[in-house]
């Protein structure tokens, strides 16, 4: 089954035929792979682009909270409060703006020992609270390393995608600038002379016009 749409530039008048259900065929179809579901999740989901210090700020208050909540419903659980900490991680290093993608692996470890410490059970004052905190840093290392992980894959990701965006943007601007300036200059003839003419003569085609005399 075939179809017509449109013409072609090899000929005035020939009609252009184009198989339907090619690639292509349906006007504003797209015709690329389909995208998966989770992305499409993703996207729907708010993208704000904090600063270095908003972010520490952002994923310090929320793990600070979560700590909170861990220790009045779970009677702090680490395990939880773990869990817990890999999203925001993930958040953190999402929302940040290009220009700080190397402050959210650095912000994220100060939000985990921030957040820790409603569930470190220390006494004794501050010196008892601090050991507290010191001794659940390193009894839970390993959530803080597996955030601080996520929160890097994800601003490397991020970074090499942005220099990947620039790059194209220079040699698509480096192609299209000699591009723009041969059109430029071939479109524009001389003054006096008609196109196609050659460089020949005036517009009349090289003929001078005689000058009937006057009486």
């Amino acid at each position: 089954m075939y179809r017509v749409t449109g013409r072609t530039r090899r000929g005035p008048g020939g009609p252009r035929v184009q198989r339907a259900g090619a690639p292509g065929a349906v006007a504003g179809k797209p015709t690329g792979r389909p995208v998966p579901p989770v992305v499409l999740a993703l996207r729907r989901l708010p993208q704000p682009r904090l600063t270095g210090l908003g972010a520490g700020l952002f994923a310090s208050a929320v793990m600070l909270t979560l700590g909170f909540l861990d220790r009045l419903l779970l009677d702090g659980s680490p395990v939880v409060y773990g869990l817990l900490f890999l999203p925001v991680s993930a958040l953190t290093a999402l929302w940040v703006r290009a220009a700080d993608l190397v402050t959210a692996p650095i912000a994220v470890p100060i939000a985990f020992a921030v957040g820790v410490v409603p569930i470190a059970g220390g006494t004794g004052g501050f010196g008892g609270q601090a050991m507290a905190v010191v001794t659940a840093l390193a009894v839970h290392a390993g959530w803080l390393y597996g955030g601080t992980l996520v929160a890097g894959l994800i601003a490397s990701v991020r970074k090499v995608r942005e220099m990947g965006r620039r790059q194209h943007l220079v040699r698509t601007a480096a192609t299209s600038a000699p591009a723009a300036g041969g059109s430029s200059a071939g479109a524009s003839p001389v003054a006096g002379e008609a196109p196609g003419a050659g460089g020949r003569g005036p517009a009349s085609g090289g003929r001078t016009p005689r000058r009937r005399p006057v009486a």
